[in-house]
């Protein structure tokens, strides 16, 4: 009976899907699923109720249906994507440990464990990893990866390094302009460059930084870094004191650069130290930096205001059916 299914944004607010059918004599029957959310449309040749195997079906729809119509109504949230990132990869080894440790290993294992984290506890949420291998994927393709995904948030983890030893913490970056010496030290590590080639780049890219859309994102990017550091804080110093909280900054780290939705870069512990060195290389504890990113992922989507909600408008009687309408919020 189907020839075809066309779909198109029929105004701001409305999806509109139409079914092109080989004839005008048919029944139809709509109705709602849940877990995921769903709107069901059967369309089937009118009298085929007759056949014994059509009648279950059609009572089994009916059952569902009135089951849906005595739930009170609500609406129906939609899947959140979030791209995480592990940081370098391949041929690229990242920041190396005191004893040998690789900063590649250490974020893909995080990474691996805030997908299966999400999945088990949020299944509600949709996580792609740029990598799930030991693989070297060019920086500008990371964001790129979510871009093509249209993903909500973009979050790289990175392994923290420096030239002094006792450096230890957490931190959480968002891309913006600096003058904090130490963190662009910090971005020119994660960007493969020198400081003084750091500073020429950021003065470059100061006219792109200053675009408003740029301006909207950085909002609700320092609204991300603000939760998954908080979350880091609170859950990993009761455990291991020694880690510090250092807290939220900025810099302009070109992994982020390409992102079109919020993002964040993540230092999850100081990789040069050996004390977390050690810490780093215990699974118990990338299970905790991961559930902790998870949990300020989390913190951060539900405090948002819902992006997409999905309704209709459910048809009674025997009349012309009025025409469903799937509304959403634009991204």
């Amino acid at each position: 009976m189907l020839k075809g299914i066309r779909a198109g944004q029929f105004d701001a607010a409305t999806a509109r899907i139409v079914f092109d059918l080989e004839t005008a004599d048919y029944d139809f029957k709509v109705f709602s699923l849940e877990d995921p959310a769903r709107l069901v449309v059967d369309i089937f040749p009118k009298g085929s109720g007759d056949n014994k195997a059509d009648v279950k079906t059609e009572a089994k729809s009916e059952n569902e249906r009135q089951t849906a119509e005595n739930k009170p109504k609500e609406n129906f949230f939609a899947q959140r994507r979030i791209v995480v990132d592990a940081g370098h990869g391949g041929h690229d080894p990242g920041a190396v440990g005191p004893r040998g440790l690789y900063e590649k290993d250490v974020v893909l294992d995080i990474a691996l464990k805030v997908r299966d984290i999400m999945k088990r506890e949020y299944p509600s949420y949709e996580v792609i990893l740029t990598r799930d291998k030991d693989v070297f994927i060019p920086l500008d393709e990371r964001a790129a990866i979510a871009n093509k995904g249209n993903a909500d948030l973009f979050v790289s983890i990175h392994a923290n390094a420096s030239t002094n030893r006792n450096a230890r913490g957490m931190e959480t970056y968002l891309l913006n302009y600096t003058d904090d010496e130490e963190a662009m030290k910090v971005a020119a590590r994660e960007n493969a460059i020198s400081l003084k080639k750091m500073k020429q780049v950021q003065n470059e890219l100061n006219v792109i930084l200053a675009s408003l859309e740029r301006e909207s994102k950085r909002d609700e990017s320092v609204k991300v870094a603000g939760y998954i550091q908080n979350s880091l804080a609170s859950s990993i110093q009761p455990q291991y004191p020694k880690v510090m909280d250092l807290g939220v900054k900025q810099a302009l780290f070109y992994v982020l650069v390409g992102a079109k939705m919020p993002s964040a870069l993540v230092e999850v512990s100081f990789i040069s130290n050996p004390e977390e060195e050690k810490l780093l290389d215990d699974e118990a504890y990338r299970e905790k930096l991961a559930s902790s990113v998870v949990s300020g992922i989390h913190s951060y989507f539900s405090a948002a205001p819902p992006q997409k909600v999905i309704n209709y408008n459910k048809h009674k009687g025997n009349g012309t059916p009025k025409a469903k309408r799937i509304k959403y919020t634009r991204r």
